[in-house]
């Protein structure tokens, strides 16, 4: 992983809600399995209820099975950090460009923005 952006609707603005050096993968596998995983480089232990709270805050995971869709993949998770997320089916862009990836998602109500702030996801990775 070598970015992870939040774009804010309303604005455009793009901020790094884990920083400039994101830790993650993003999983594909052959039987239309995918996992995500992705944190803040930089999280300390989880020894009291605000320290949880606030790994809560970095972290982002869920497991889905996933069907193509053209330009775009169709998501339906089946278990994720975000429990209003279980059950749903959502939709994830992409662009390849070499060995660069990006991978988008839809404009939605985002748990990580002020006030669940319309926006999407924008990950990026490169092959190791």
């Amino acid at each position: 992983m070598v970015s992870s952006d939040l774009e804010l609707q309303e604005f455009g603005e793009r901020t790094q809600p884990w920083g400039e050096d994101p830790n993650g993968h993003l999983i594909f596998g052959a039987d239309e399995r995918m996992m995500a995983l992705v944190t803040a480089r930089e999280r300390g232990p989880g020894g009291t209820d605000a320290q949880q709270a606030a790994l809560f805050r970095t972290l982002m995971a869920y497991t889905v099975r996933h069907r193509m869709d053209g330009d775009s993949f169709i998501v339906k998770v089946d278990a994720c950090w975000n429990e209003a997320w279980n059950g749903t089916e959502q939709q994830r862009f992409y662009q390849l460009d070499g060995d660069a990836l990006e991978v988008f998602t839809a404009r939605m109500p985002n748990p990580l923005a002020a006030g669940n702030a319309m926006g999407r996801g924008v990950l990026g990775f490169a092959s190791e």
